[in-house]
C-alpha cells in the first residue's frame, strides 16, 4: 500500500516538508554559492597580492643595488611590511648579505635570525641558520654560532653544518672536537674532495703534532 493515497495528499505532504526544511535548503544553497565565489575571490586576492609583492620586491632590490647602504632602511621597511610572505624572507637574506659587505654585522645577524626562526618558507630557514652562525663567528661569538647550528637539522646541509661547527669549536679552543667535526664534514661532503676543509684538517694535525712533540731540554 502506498504511503500516500492520492496526489493531493502527496502535494500536501510536499508542502508540509518544504515548510519545515525549505529555509535550511535555501540557506545551504546560498552558503554554497557564497563559499564558491568567496573561494574564487580569495584565490584572486592571493594572486594579486603575490604579484604586488613581487613588483615591490623588484623595486626595493633595485634601490638596494643602486644605493647600497643608503638603501638599507627601504629594504628594512619592505621586510617589516612583508613579514608574512616569501618576499620578506628573500629581502632579509639579501639585506644580510649586503650588511656583511658593509661590515654591519649586527644588522646581518638580526635579519638572518628573523628568517632562521620565523621565516615563512622552510627552505630558507637552514640557509639563514648557517649564514647566521658564520656571521656570529665573525662577531667572535662561537657559543652563539653553535646554538644557531643546532637548529639546522636538514640532511642536505649536514656537511656544511659540520664544517661551520668545526670552525666554531676551533674558535672556542676545542681543537679535538673541531677535528671530529671536520672529519664528519669531509665524510658527508657530496662534492668529493674539499681542499679548504682538508687544509683545515691538515692544519689541526700539524698543530697537534707540534703540541705532542716534547721540547728539547
Amino acid at each position: 500500500m502506498d504511503i500516500y493515497n492520492s496526489e493531493e495528499q502527496q502535494v500536501e505532504a510536499i508542502k508540509s516538508w518544504w515548510q519545515e526544511n525549505g529555509k535550511s535548503i535555501i540557506a545551504g544553497v546560498v552558503i554554497g554559492f557564497v563559499g564558491l565565489f568567496g573561494w574564487r575571490y580569495y584565490n584572486s586576492y592571493v594572486q594579486q597580492r603575490s604579484e604586488a609583492s613581487a613588483a615591490a620586491y623588484q623595486q626595493v632590490m633595485q634601490v638596494l643595488a643602486e644605493q647600497h647602504e643608503k638603501g638599507f632602511s627601504a629594504v628594512s621597511k619592505f621586510i617589516a611590511d612583508h613579514g608574512s610572505d616569501t618576499y620578506g624572507d628573500l629581502a632579509a637574506l639579501q639585506l644580510s648579505a649586503d650588511a656583511v659587505k658593509a661590515n654591519k654585522l649586527e644588522l646581518a645577524a638580526e635579519q638572518l635570525r628573523r628568517v632562521a626562526e620565523h621565516g615563512v618558507d622552510d627552505e630558507f630557514k637552514p640557509v639563514a641558520g648557517i649564514r647566521l652562525a658564520r656571521v656570529l663567528l665573525a662577531m667572535n661569538k662561537p657559543a652563539d654560532a653553535l646554538k644557531a647550528l643546532d637548529a639546522v637539522t636538514a640532511e642536505q646541509y649536514k656537511a656544511t653544518v659540520a664544517e661551520v661547527r668545526g670552525d666554531a669549536l676551533l674558535a672556542s679552543a676545542q681543537p679535538e672536537k673541531a677535528r671530529a667535526a671536520y672529519v664528519v664534514a669531509l665524510q658527508a661532503s657530496k662534492n668529493g674532495a674539499n681542499p679548504v676543509l682538508q687544509m683545515k684538517l691538515d692544519d689541526l694535525s700539524v698543530a697537534g703534532e707540534k703540541a705532542d712533540t716534547p721540547k728539547a731540554k
